[in-house]
């Protein structure tokens, strides 16, 4: 499978977001991200790369700058429930089942319980976790946890997909899993563009098309690196002289 590429769905000019206190998180963010790409962020504590995110989704407003999603401000951009985030904790319910927890953005939206119920049960059987429908999130380990969190955030059928360091607190094993399971999810929606914020290196260059490397705060994004290999993507990829040299090309765009 070769890289997705369509319409330009984000659109950065010289994005800048600077809080009450004086602080500047983001400065001058030039970037232009196309429908089907999955970009990964990678950059220091403190980068501004949450900040973007929450700019993207109208979390925060930006300060300078220009800053479109489909064309249309943040605002009108979430109005179409159109952009999901799935946050490094699964923030699930503790008092509702998979299945509900699963449903509950479209339960908002007023859709009936047969139908948003139905839609529940197929993004479930898309993360591999059909038969956790009545469980409750105390049941489940910390990686069924995140299946359910990226299941309730593909239960709309977004076009854009944000997710902050989702893996960050899993264990190798099941992060790789899982890696592995997102990029499957990904190749099956063909319009469906993925954001990623990760410190790992490794996980950027497995993931992506491309990396975006941000400077230490004020962020700025200092490279746009390409990663020029096809999908699908095993475990044999990590072990590849190519893939190593690429991991090494932007630790030192990084350590830079």
């Amino acid at each position: 499978m070769t890289v997705k590429t369509k319409n330009v769905l984000v659109n950065m000019s010289g994005l800048s977001k600077i809080f009450p206190n004086g602080t500047t998180a983001v400065k001058d963010v030039n970037l232009e991200i196309k429908e089907g790409e999955f970009i990964c962020f990678v950059g220091p504590s403190g980068c501004g790369k949450s900040t973007i995110f929450k700019m993207i989704t109208g979390l925060e407003d930006h300060t300078n700058g220009e800053l479109e999603i489909f064309g249309h401000s943040p605002d009108e951009a979430r109005k179409q429930n159109e952009v999901a985030f799935v946050f490094q904790d699964h923030t699930l319910l503790p008092w509702k089942n998979v299945r509900d927890n699963v449903a509950l953005p479209l339960q908002l939206k007023g859709v009936s319980k047969k139908e948003r119920y139905a839609e529940a049960e197929r993004v479930l059987e898309l993360v591999g976790l059909a038969h956790t429908t009545t469980m409750l999130p105390r049941e489940l380990s910390g990686g069924m946890k995140m299946r359910v969190s990226i299941a309730r955030a593909l239960v709309t059928r977004p076009r854009l997909l944000l997710m902050d360091e989702p893996f960050g607190a899993l264990d190798e094993i099941t992060r790789q899993s899982l890696q592995e399971e997102l990029l499957n999810i990904w190749q099956k929606d063909s319009s469906m563009t993925v954001l990623f914020i990760t410190h790992n290196v490794f996980e950027a260059v497995y993931l992506s098309s491309k990396v975006a490397v941000m400077t230490p705060g004020p962020g700025k994004i200092s490279s746009n690196i390409e990663v020029p290999y096809a999908y699908p993507r095993g475990d044999q990829f990590r072990t590849t002289p190519e893939f190593g040299e690429l991991v090494g090309d932007v630790s030192k765009v990084l350590d830079h």
